[in-house]
């Protein structure tokens, strides 16, 4: 992709080539991986797929970990586990993938969107409190961007009133809170490894939990709602038996993926350390700009840096942020929003959700820019990035 010739500024873009705001490192070990499950009798279901939960839960610090076939299959089958149904509502943050909402909604209970904290961008814990009801069966906290939540408040929250807490850490494997990881906390952590995670399986997520009863639960959602396993079965007509108690989802990820996740693990610190220097030189580069906001980073935590964001101080820009934006795609720099407010999208105003009810993330939504951050870039295409932004802020300078 490239954007040619930037119009109003004229000359080059300062890259040739077009830079994605993430993709995949895949190297040949992984490659060599894939291939030797491909060359094995199990393609799904084997032992490549307990490999990889046993090395993400060593990874993690938590008991059992459970694969799926997406982020969201994963927190479907944490709502499920957590027992939310139809009356229930579940206290999550509008600034997220709609999957953090929508897996409430597939099990008929009702999300509610408690405001997030302007600087962490992260749940309030004072907004989340103020939304809790006789209905609230659980909470659903986001760690936006690799940024852990400030779980303490939540989880104590949590415990007076019996919720259940589900980390949304699509964005924050390898993160810590309090010099605990993230994984090992609260009842349920979900784990994504889209291709623009910091591992990938292709597509694929897990769920993290130190509770045995979630554990089972889940390995049995995602498998039809069946077990074969004889302490849990009504009857035994043999070894060839199997009960489906329950309506679950064939929501099993392949050995092929858990192949290629297993090795992508080994390179997890090496691939979280090159982000944190690249959001270091970004931090530098910006951080005397009065011209855009840099992301604050709280000492309580350490961020795994899944996403980078600047936040525009529009009020000394003479552009609107569309206008920056699409300057700064002309440059072939591959900008990115993260996230339209779930509130605010299509599906959900038709549900009745309200503009207003979050006003802090949907002001930061009309500033926020996602800059390219993955740990394939190199030194240079940082360097472009920075070039290109300070460029592009120069020209709509007031």
């Amino acid at each position: 992709m490239s954007g040619g010739k930037l119009a109003i500024h004229g000359g080059t873009p300062v890259r040739s080539r077009y830079l994605p705001y993430g993709r995949q490192l895949i190297d040949e070990e992984d490659i060599q991986s894939v291939i030797q499950v491909l060359q094995s009798d199990f393609l799904t279901t084997g032992p490549a797929i307990e490999q990889f939960e046993a090395e993400i839960a060593s990874y993690t610090g938590a008991k059992y970990a459970v694969a799926f076939t997406s982020g969201t299959a994963a927190l479907h089958g944490a709502c499920y586990a957590a027992g939310i149904g139809a009356g229930d509502e579940v206290i999550t943050s509008p600034m997220t993938f709609a999957a953090s909402a929508n897996c409430i909604l597939y099990q008929g209970a009702t999300p509610v969107f408690a405001d997030i904290d302007p600087r962490t961008y992260n749940l309030d814990p004072k907004r989340l409190a103020e939304k809790i009801t006789s209905k609230t069966k659980a909470i659903i906290p986001v760690h936006f961007t690799g940024q852990p939540a400030e779980l303490d408040e939540m989880i104590t929250i949590a415990r007076e009133l019996n919720l259940v807490v589900i980390e949304d850490a699509a964005h924050a494997l390898g993160a810590k809170y309090k010099h605990s990881s993230i994984g090992s906390i609260g009842d349920m952590t979900m784990f994504s490894f889209h291709p623009v995670k910091h591992i990938t399986t292709g597509e694929g997520g897990l769920i993290t939990t130190n509770n045995r009863l979630y554990y089972e639960k889940l390995r049995q959602f995602r498998s039809h709602g069946i077990t074969r396993d004889p302490e849990h079965m009504l009857e035994n007509h043999g070894p060839w038996y199997y009960e489906m108690q329950f309506l679950g989802y064939n929501y099993r990820l392949t050995d092929i993926q858990a192949a290629l996740g297993i090795s992508q693990l080994k390179k997890i610190e090496h691939f979280i350390n090159l982000r944190k220097k690249y959001a270091a030189m970004y931090n530098e580069a910006f951080r005397h700009s009065d011209k855009i906001q840099i992301p604050y980073q709280s000492t309580e935590s350490e961020s795994s840096w899944h996403l980078y964001i600047i936040a525009l101080h529009l009020e000394k820009l003479k552009g609107s942020r569309k206008e920056i934006f699409e300057a700064l795609l002309k440059e072939n720099i591959g900008v990115n929003v993260h996230y339209i407010p779930v509130h605010l999208l299509p599906y959900y105003q038709d549900l009745g959700y309200k503009r207003g009810i979050c006003p802090n993330a949907e002001q930061l939504y009309n500033r926020m820019i996602t800059l390219p951050l993955f740990q394939g870039m190199s030194e240079q295409d940082v360097q472009d990035v920075i070039r290109a932004v300070n460029k592009v802020l120069d020209h709509y300078s007031k």
